[in-house]
Formats: structure tokens, C-alpha cells, sequence
């Protein structure tokens, strides 16, 4: 058993969270079921509701609420059941608190310094998480939870350049693949959290995240030092995820010199599907927003090329001319449907025979 907070894993895993709408209930219930971490995208997930467009906030804070319990009743009290909170986005804070009264068991954040996480997860009992690319973001974090919140994590993803959609890393390091590896963060990472397990009295595992495709990946990182991994881009090609068949197909379909480094809307590269929109982006193009919910703080709706909304809602129901696919680096592995709990335990036999 890994021990996070008040929860507790059975299996070393965490499916990573996937926006929008590709990670919700049913996929996240699925993986807390067979032992993991099930975890939601707080990034739209009321796309799909009727008021969507006139009231973007009420209906992501409903559905977020509804498929917390969807996941929790598919889990019968397995696992854990999480959330996967943008720091980036204008709805960040109040994502957090529906989360927690919701009853999620953690709250993963990245795409920022989620440096006020603790605040807004008071009085639950969520295990929380930073998600770093660097042991410097994991030290920095460290000391401004332990300074102004007189806590620390509960545990750390560490997520490495080959991850899928937003990326921690600059475009040029991901162009000349000079970013460091995720083998070399991770234990630079396990090092910066000693100080702080030891003062506040109980480990802070690490999961390794970006890249991680079987079992025998997954041991390769528990031998450094890491709790588990997370995996998200498998998860996709799954009967229970929550996404379009549409959406799976094109991963199932992609080749390795289908991904590309996209700038994204957020203000962070990202990594994703040649997709015709990425096509016409590349070319200089520009896909104006036919309207703005301002969910992304940074954004521009006067300059920005495109809508990330717009673009991932369209993925996610499988328009392949106008979505954006995001995609981790080992993609063109993904070869096949499967169940997750077909998928959850071939990794865990591979891990375990490694």
C-alpha cells in the first residue's frame, strides 16, 4: 500500500488527467476500481451540458460534482478518486473547492505553481499534489506550502518532456530534445523533498510522469526511488474513457511522426496530433474565437491563433479537421482498444516481473 495523506493506493499508479472531457467519471472510476488513482480533468467538464455556453461556470462546477460521485460509485470504495486542477485557469480556485466538498481524495495541480493549493483545500481531506518539471519547482513549492501554509505535499507527480498537452518545459528544449531526462528529475526531485519529509514526519512519494508506457518503465522509476507512475495516453484507447471512439481512433491511428510541439493558448508548449488545425496554425494561420469564456488567465482573445476550448471540445467528440489532439510522446505505440482493468493489469504484471 502507498500511503497518501489519508488515502492509500494499492497499486502504484496514477492515470493521468486529461482535458476536456476525456478523463471524467467513468474513466477515473474505472482505474480507482482496480487499486489506482482514477483522476477527473477540472479543465470544462461540462462541455457537454445544455447551459455550457450561456453559463460555463455553473456548469462545470455541476458536473464536476456529478462526476466525482459517478467515479466514487464505479470505484465501491477502491482506489482513489482525484481531480486534475489548472493553475492557469480563471476557474482554478473555485475548481479546487467544489473538488474537495465533492468529496475527491486528491487534488493534482500543475500548469503554475499551485502555490495556494492548501488554502483552498482546507477543512477536507484531499491528499494534494504539485505537479513539477523540475526539482527546483518541487523545492520552491516546498518552501512557500512549509512558510505559508506550515504544510507539505502529500505527494508529487514529477512530469518529464514527453508527456501529452501542456508541457513545463521551453519550446527550445523540446525542439533540440535538450531537455533534462525524466530519470535525471526524478531523483533531484526525491532528494529536494528529504528536508521537508522529515520536519513535517511522513514521506512524500514521487510518481514519474511523460513517457511511461509499460510495467517494466514503471520499475525502471520505483527503482530510483519513485512510489508509482502516472500514465494518461494509454488510458485513452480504453472502452471506458470518456471521450468520443472518434477520439480514440486517431490515437490508435497515430504514427510517431504524426506529434508535434504546439504553442498553446495557456502560455506553454504542448504536445499533440499534426491535426489539420495544427496544419493551418503552422502555416500562420489563425482560427479566430467566435466567443470567449475567459477560462485561460493569460489569454488574448484579440491575438491568440486560436481557442483551446473550442479546439479540445471538438477533439474530444472526434472532429479530427478542428480538434485538438493532445498526445504523449508514445503514442504511436497505442495499437489496440482495450478494458482498463486489461490495461492496469498488463502494467502490473510487467511490473512485477521486471
Amino acid at each position: 500500500m502507498i500511503a497518501l495523506g489519508a488515502h492509500a493506493l494499492s497499486i502504484p499508479l496514477i492515470q493521468g488527467g486529461m482535458g476536456i472531457g476525456v478523463s471524467l467519471g467513468n474513466l477515473a472510476g474505472h482505474v480507482a476500481a482496480c487499486g489506482g488513482m482514477g483522476v477527473i480533468s477540472t479543465a470544462h467538464p461540462g462541455y457537454d451540458r445544455p447551459d455550457f455556453e450561456k453559463d460555463p461556470y455553473g456548469a462545470n462546477l455541476r458536473a464536476l460534482k456529478e462526476h466525482i460521485e459517478k467515479a466514487k460509485a464505479i470505484a465501491k470504495g477502491k482506489g482513489m478518486v482525484a481531480v486534475n486542477a489548472m493553475v492557469a485557469t480563471s476557474q482554478y480556485a473555485d475548481s479546487v473547492r467544489a473538488a474537495v466538498a465533492a468529496g475527491a481524495d486528491a487534488i493534482l495541480s500543475g500548469a503554475g505553481l499551485p502555490t495556494d493549493l492548501p488554502a483552498l483545500a482546507k477543512g477536507g481531506k484531499a491528499a494534494l499534489a504539485p505537479i513539477v518539471s523540475s526539482a527546483r519547482a518541487a523545492r520552491t513549492i516546498c518552501r512557500l506550502w512549509d512558510k505559508r501554509h506550515h504544510t507539505a505535499p502529500d505527494f508529487v507527480v514529477v512530469e518529464g518532456s514527453e508527456a501529452g498537452g501542456h508541457l513545463g518545459f521551453s519550446a527550445e528544449e523540446l525542439a533540440d530534445h535538450t531537455a533534462p531526462a525524466l530519470e535525471t528529475i526524478v531523483p533531484e526531485v526525491i532528494q529536494e523533498l528529504a528536508p521537508f519529509e522529515e520536519k513535517y514526519g511522513h514521506p512524500i512519494p514521487v510518481f514519474a510522469a511523460g513517457g511511461v508506457y509499460t510495467g517494466a518503465d514503471i520499475k525502471k522509476f520505483t527503482d530510483l526511488g519513485a512510489a508509482g507512475a502516472q500514465i494518461a495516453t494509454r488510458f485513452i484507447a480504453t472502452h471506458e474513457c470518456d471521450a468520443s471512439q472518434g477520439y480514440k481512433d486517431a490515437m490508435i491511428a497515430a504514427k510517431p511522426e504524426d506529434v508535434r510541439i504546439v504553442k498553446s493558448p495557456v502560455g506553454m508548449p504542448g504536445r499533440a496530433l499534426n491535426s489539420p488545425l495544427i496544419q493551418k496554425l503552422a502555416q500562420g494561420g489563425r482560427v479566430a474565437p467566435r466567443s470567449c469564456m475567459r477560462c485561460i488567465v493569460t489569454c488574448d482573445p484579440g491575438k491568440t491563433p486560436y481557442c483551446i476550448t473550442r479546439a479540445l471540445i471538438e477533439a474530444v467528440r472526434g472532429n479530427w479537421e478542428d480538434g485538438l489532439f493532445f498526445c504523449g510522446g508514445n503514442v504511436g505505440r497505442v495499437d489496440r482498444m482495450r478494458h482498463v482493468s486489461e490495461l492496469i493489469d498488463e502494467l502490473m504484471t510487467e511490473w512485477r516481473n521486471a
